[in-house]
């Protein structure tokens, strides 16, 4: 054994060269991309001693760029409820109204006169829910009609995503993780071949000229070159081009299919929901119009169902007026809005089918548009990350030089 260390030794050192090179540009590039995305919260001293993930620290700006292809690409706001069909939600509503309307008088008349709402007789009652039930389904389709033409002003779809996304940030790792699976491995394993190319121009040099230097430099530009190559190749060329008999095109635009199948789902399940556009229009910075908007319509539908009940309830009412007892009864409406939506939800969900429509115009874009559904990733910290794998590269060189040429 020790003869042939003796013999092969100087060579077998030598060898290392390409070997460590190979494990350096692989190791630059696994921690390059783990450093995109983790950890998802700043570890260390901030602002500066320390990391965050370059997406989750990214997340509203992010979200932002997401949203806003999301918009001009895929669909927009008006499109999104364009398959609702008003008649449908009140049927789907119809469950809830006699609930709605019992729960809106009793609450209305035991608050207000207590004593004389118990001494009306029950057939009365039942008249006054009645009226009013009966009138719903009307009163909530021609609603719906009015939202959807308004949806733009009370709805801010920007603001939703962007509040989706930013506090789950995991969410927004797993959409791009998910989206360049294929990619990321690529990259890991491309800093393993390119990271042996390149060591085997290094070993060159360094046995031509075996200066200090040479190995921490060359460390430098394997993490470098590893990562600027490998990201160069995902996502060019654009179009296919021929050489050599060969069709060459980007990695991430080749697998156009696949991708769009897996994004539409994440967006149509886990972001553009139903229950969360609803949410968001109940909750966002656009809910006073929303509001507004329902109590024009509430209006006008108690002022219509009262009709002869009116007097009854000036009447039972006392001093109050009728306007303040108006003003419980839309309150009372509003408030039971979330709950009394539900049932809506499924119905909602299948006409809208985002799955499909998102599904199928990914498909369809073209490459140059493709492209920036996984681009921001890098775009935003291209450099930062590169720099990190020559750093880390060069980290390595300097380690080489101590430990096996014993510098």
């Amino acid at each position: 054994m020790n003869d042939f260390l003796n013999a092969y030794g100087h060579l077998l050192i030598y060898l290392s060269i390409p070997i460590t090179s190979a494990l350096v540009g692989w190791l630059t590039n696994v921690l390059a991309i783990k450093m995109t995305f983790y950890p998802l919260n700043f570890i260390g001293i901030p602002p500066y001693l320390g990391w965050q993930g370059i997406i989750p620290n990214k997340a509203a700006k992010m979200s932002s760029i997401s949203v806003d292809l999301w918009t001009t690409k895929l669909i927009n706001v008006k499109e999104l409820f364009s398959q609702i069909n008003p008649e449908k939600v009140a049927e789907e509503m119809r469950p809830e109204f006699n609930r709605i309307a019992k729960e809106i008088m009793d609450e209305i008349m035991l608050d207000q006169a207590p004593d004389a709402w118990k001494r009306i007789p029950n057939p009365i009652k039942k008249v006054i829910y009645s009226r009013i039930s009966r009138d719903m389904p009307e009163i909530v389709a021609e609603m719906m009609k009015d939202i959807k033409e308004n949806i733009e002003e009370v709805f801010d779809i920007k603001d939703m995503v962007i509040k989706r996304l930013t506090k789950d940030k995991a969410l927004l790792n797993e959409m791009f993780m998910k989206c360049g699976k294929e990619e990321f491995k690529f990259i890991e394993r491309s800093g393993l071949y390119f990271g042996f190319v390149f060591g085997l121009f290094q070993m060159a040099i360094w046995y031509l000229v075996p200066e200090w230097w040479i190995l921490p430099l060359f460390g430098l530009i394997v993490g470098y070159a590893t990562n600027w190559l490998a990201l160069k190749l995902i996502f060019e060329p654009i179009e296919p081009i021929r050489f050599l008999g060969v069709s060459y095109q980007g990695l991430f635009i080749k697998r156009q299919n696949e991708v769009s199948k897996e994004y539409a789902y994440m967006l149509a399940h886990d972001i553009f929901t139903f229950d969360r556009i609803f949410s968001s229009i109940i909750t966002g910075p656009t809910k006073e119009k929303f509001i507004a908007l329902i109590v024009e319509h509430s209006n006008k539908a108690i002022d219509d169902s009262a009709g002869l009940s009116k007097p009854v309830i000036s009447l039972v009412a006392g001093k109050k007026s009728y306007d303040k007892i108006k003003n419980i009864a839309i309150n009372k409406t509003i408030q039971e809005l979330p709950q009394s939506i539900k049932p809506v939800f499924p119905y909602a969900e299948e006409a809208m089918d985002l799955e499909t429509t998102f599904r199928t115009r990914m498909q369809k874009l073209p490459p140059s548009d493709f492209v920036d559904f996984l681009r921001p990733v890098f775009r935003e910290d291209e450099l930062k990350l590169i720099l990190v794998g020559a750093a880390l590269g060069m980290g390595a060189g300097i380690g080489q030089l101590f430990l096996i040429f014993g510098y």
